[in-house]
């Protein structure tokens, strides 16, 4: 008779590792919201404006990219930026088909006129960081492989309307530190044709271990953020023996490089006034803007953490709805002017 294998960690509906070593990411959690976290097949036609294709982008390990782009307008320029999107999940789940970055996505490409490629990473705990900072990465070398025609174009359409000098990081949640930290190691690099325009940092995942005010306050803001899964996502992913003072989640901090000293493009970090994170984001911003870094700040009031990402509120409720649109313009206009 085979022994029933326990669950010996969990983060409540999103993960949950057993004790002979799998693990299991099938969402538990209330059936009705499940949809957020299924993915979406992808369409070489033109839905709602926009088609999509996933392309393998590292043979060895296996990892993907979904690409979107939008259909033609007359008025488009000739080459639309790209936007290079890494998705959050605390390192540990997510992937970049899935509906909820699908539906937000597919609206930003049409709005910004700009071309989304979304990049796989492996996870945590198989994977602890630098596994995600150093997959991301690889996504941008690749970019640059593209730029430079060293390699086959996985769909005609990136390579006729690919503007490769105007290459835009942005990210969700921990998809925002991974952002940091990849235009940090990119400073160093010679990029050329490619240019780095410009890194979008959505409700980024930084903390320290010494709680924040708003964590303390906010600490079960919503079912897809808690203090809880912060907790726990951060001792599955960082680095063993790393605390949540680690570079990686607290870039200001004393043992993270200093900020004045990384060449970065200009960044827009957006904030949820709710967020159980904010003041470590808005920490972030003050430090980076004292080290002379060129960063603005979105402050979305009453909502948080990655509000945009749900569309069951967007549906239902007209201010989330509004401020969503809010941040879908704010981003098209900083990659317009960038």
């Amino acid at each position: 008779m085979v022994a029933e294998k326990k669950v010996i960690h969990e983060v409540s509906g999103w993960i949950r590792i057993y004790d002979d070593g799998s693990i299991d990411r099938m969402w538990t959690g209330p059936p009705e919201v499940g949809f957020l976290a299924k993915s979406v097949p992808p369409s070489d036609t033109f839905v709602d404006g926009v088609a999509t294709r996933d392309v393998i982008i590292n043979n060895g390990l296996g990892l993907s990219s979904r690409i979107y782009i939008p259909e033609r307008k007359p008025d488009d320029t000739a080459k639309l930026p790209v936007l290079l999107h890494f998705h959050g999940g605390g390192f540990c789940i997510s992937r970049a088909d899935w509906y909820m970055y699908h539906q937000i996505y597919t609206r930003l490409v049409s709005s910004a006129r700009a071309i989304c490629i979304s990049a796989e990473m492996r996870l945590a705990p198989e994977h602890r960081l630098p596994a995600a900072i150093d997959d991301c990465y690889k996504a941008l070398l690749w970019l640059r492989a593209m730029a430079r025609a060293e390699l086959p174009e996985p769909w005609i359409e990136l390579g006729a309307r690919a503007d490769f000098d105007r290459v835009f990081l942005i990210g969700d949640s921990a998809g925002g530190n991974l952002v940091h930290e990849v235009a940090a190691r990119a400073g160093s690099e010679e990029w050329s044709p490619l240019r780095i325009a410009g890194g979008l940092l959505l409700h980024p995942g930084f903390v320290r271990e010494e709680r924040s005010k708003s964590e303390m306050e906010l600490q079960s803001e919503s079912p897809f953020l808690t203090i809880e899964m912060v907790d726990k996502f951060l001792a599955m992913a960082l680095p063993i023996g790393s605390t949540k003072d680690h570079p990686i989640t607290c870039p200001m901090g004393p043992d993270a490089p200093q900020l004045g000293d990384l060449r970065l493009p200009p960044l827009l970090v957006a904030v949820g006034q709710k967020d159980l994170m904010r003041d470590t984001q808005l920490e972030y911003v003050e430090e980076m803007k004292k080290a002379g870094q060129d960063v603005e700040l979105l402050l979305s009031p009453g909502l948080g953490h990655c509000f945009y990402l749900n569309k069951i509120a967007i549906d239902s409720d007209p201010e989330t709805a509004a401020q969503t649109d809010i941040v879908i313009a704010t981003v098209s206009d900083f990659v317009g002017r960038h």
